[in-house]
């Protein structure tokens, strides 16, 4: 995390209790939390897998969940 700078929560998952918690069943998921801590919108998969295109649609959930 250091290395790259990454400022976000992380959580390391060994025994998966976070992944049977949340219903995963693809890695990666990637979740929105809005400041409230409510799931505002989630991805299963790669954001951009085969041209999805959901790390723009992403990156619009986001600025709007900070203009709020």
């Amino acid at each position: 995390m250091k290395q790259a700078e990454l400022k976000f929560p992380i959580v390391v998952d060994n025994d998966r209790k976070n992944w049977i918690a949340w219903g995963n069943t693809m890695w990666p998921t990637v979740y929105l939390i809005d400041k409230e801590g409510y799931v505002r919108t989630w991805w299963m998969g790669e954001l951009d897998w085969k041209g999805a295109g959901k790390q723009e649609v992403m990156k619009k959930h986001i600025r709007s969940l900070l203009a709020e």
